[in-house]
């Protein structure tokens, strides 16, 4: 085998125990000790996760087999003694986080993101790396996907990989087990999505989702243009029952989703799971561009192992929220109608939380390491999301510029002179940069858009913005607790309770968060208390919480009994009006108009 700088052996040797054991060779550690550290966060998600807490049995030797000292020099470095020659360290990595950000291994199937089985040498990042996945006995049937280069491999796609160095080894998770695979073109690119998980393989609609998937793609393709930033693509998704995520790539993306959320041949119609799976794809897919490539200068080869701060996020994760369900009208999966209630549905999201009025997205995108990424049962009346929150920013931006430019100049345009003459060039965005180029590019002086939009609490003023495009914006009460906003398909309540609750399996109300000077929260309720009882009558389920308040009216009240820990304790709860948080977007325009939002490049 050639002599390569790195070398990494991946073995996923006991799934029983959910432990994949690592040895990194070294061909030339530091001569005054190699230092080695594995990253604390994963590009992508920003939270402190100190992946070490999973690393089990760190040990070290000389290519001649004699141990050497390891001293930690924190919780996620260490320094390691003196080789005379190559340097061999062997750990186990224990992989149970069924996740897109970990790590996980059971008899079933294996998945890993590099930046929990890969320990950084230290002053050797930039160094060419291999790869080496063995097969056991109790794998020997698995298959390897994975978009890490390959450089020898065998039929199931064991064998060597490489990377050019440490920052493309974390770029390239990988799945192996017994998956299912499909496969499409986009544009003459070859893309894939493999599935993981317990799903009726017989009953899933395959076409449709290759279908779906592959218009997603070209659109996304074609909005940006050639060159495209790829040679192929990859969707590693998990089924479980009812999780939900995604995490980009260079060229791949993991996703983990719902079993029910994909499409299934006897389904009538596209579900609203389904749908949303739908713009799970195509938010990861968006990354492509906006985050992997074009990116803030501070994201930059981080170190992996402190927090980097920015105020771009509204931007990287805002944009790719707004474009994400907007590709799929763009791609003729959703109608007009169609688009425009599930944009008022994500609308709602933030209309809801009273936290807006507190926290600006530039601030919430510097906080993200704490607050965003570490949300308590205060977060709606505390703070905002940058993706929410930014993906309307995108939208009255993309508004402004359209109306301002009478239609011919749009977000695309601001969108291809980024990937222009920043993804394709590799150069990193400084603070404020891209406030600064929406303005250069569209012609347009957006100053004090921005200071509101981004550094201000206030609502935009989305009943103007909509106006020339023959959309009308308006704000409703909730029909009932589980409202998300949209055209309603039944009368508003009376009152509200001001609380988000689900059933307990002991047929009580866990209330899960409660809106600041709202009833329950006037009342004295708080997250974590349970429900027994309103107006004398027991309540089991949130329907029943719904049947009972169409009965009263707003300043009646009740009394509530509840737990809080094992405590009996009893309130007098005044109902209020429902608060109008619900956003809707009717269409008024004639079918002679241009296509709200589309495509002017």
């Amino acid at each position: 085998m050639d002599k390569v700088a790195i070398r990494y052996q991946i073995t996923p040797k006991n799934p029983e125990s959910h432990l994949f054991s690592v040895t990194c060779f070294i061909q030339n550690p530091d001569p005054l000790g190699q230092v080695i550290s594995l990253a604390k966060w994963i590009p992508g998600s920003y939270l402190i996760r100190d992946f070490s807490k999973h690393l089990i049995d760190l040990k070290a030797k000389t290519g001649s087999g004699q141990k050497l000292k390891i001293e930690p020099l924190d919780i996620s470095r260490w320094q390691i003694e003196v080789s005379p020659g190559a340097l061999v360290i062997e750990y186990q990595v224990y992989a149970w986080d069924l996740s897109v950000r970990g790590a996980h291994l059971d008899l079933t199937h294996g998945f890993f993101n590099g930046t929990s089985l890969f320990l950084a040498v230290e002053g050797q990042r930039e160094q060419p790396c291999e790869v080496i996945l063995q097969s056991t006995d109790k794998t020997q049937h698995w298959k390897v996907a994975t978009t890490l280069p390959s450089k020898e491999l065998d039929t199931h796609g064991f064998g060597i990989y490489q990377a050019r160095h440490y920052w493309d080894l974390i770029e390239y998770p990988v799945e192996m087990g017994s998956f299912h695979r499909l496969q499409f073109d986009a544009a003459g690119i070859p893309h894939e999505m493999v599935i993981t998980g317990r799903v009726n393989f017989e009953q899933l609609d395959q076409t449709q989702l290759v279908t779906d998937l592959k218009q997603i793609c070209e659109a996304e393709l074609s909005l940006f243009g050639a060159p495209y930033p790829i040679e192929r693509y990859l969707f590693q998704v998990t089924v479980t029952e009812k999780d939900y995520g995604g995490l980009e790539h260079l060229n791949s993306t993991a996703l983990i989703c719902a079993r029910n959320d994909l499409p299934y041949i006897n389904d009538e119609k596209r579900t609203t799971g389904y749908t949303q799976f739908l713009e799970l794809c195509a938010h990861e897919y968006f990354h492509l561009w906006n985050v992997k490539r074009i990116q803030p200068k501070v994201y930059q080869r981080p170190s992996l192992l402190d927090p980097v701060y920015t105020r771009q996020l509204w931007w990287f994760e805002g944009i790719t929220s707004y474009y994400d369900c907007q590709l799929l009208y763009r791609a003729g999966i959703l109608n007009r109608q169609a688009y425009l209630n599930q944009l008022a549905i994500e609308m709602t999201r933030v209309y809801r939380m009273p936290g807006r009025f507190k926290q600006s997205v530039a601030e919430s995108s510097w906080h993200t390491w704490t607050k965003f990424y570490q949300q308590d049962e205060n977060a709606p009346n505390a703070i905002v999301s940058y993706y929410t929150k930014g993906s309307l920013i995108a939208l009255a931006l993309d508004l402004t510029i359209r109306a301002e430019t009478v239609n011919q100049k749009s977000l695309d345009t601001v969108l291809c002179f980024l990937w222009q003459h920043y993804g394709q060039t590799a150069i990193g965005l400084e603070e404020g940069e891209i406030e600064e180029i929406c303005s250069q590019v569209t012609g347009i002086k957006l100053t004090d858009f921005f200071a509101k939009a981004l550094y201000g609490t206030e609502d935009l003023d989305f009943e103007s913005l909509f106006a020339p495009f023959g959309i009308q914006f308006s704000l409703r009460p909730a029909t009932h607790v589980k409202d998300q906003g949209g055209v309603a398909t039944t009368q508003p309540s009376p009152c509200a309770l001001g609380a988000n609750s689900q059933p307990t399996e002991h047929q009580t109300i866990l209330l899960t968060h409660v809106w600041e000077a709202q009833p329950a929260a006037t009342a004295g309720l708080a997250a974590g208390d349970e429900i027994i009882a309103l107006a004398g009558l027991k309540v089991k389920t949130i329907e029943d919480v719904d049947t009972l308040l169409a009965r009263y009216q707003a300043g009646d009240q009740l009394t509530c009994y509840y737990f809080r820990r094992d405590e009996l304790m009893q309130t007098q709860i005044t109902l209020q009006a429902p608060v109008h948080d619900r956003v809707v977007l009717t269409d008024l325009a004639s079918q002679e108009m241009e296509p709200l939002l589309w495509p002017t490049r």
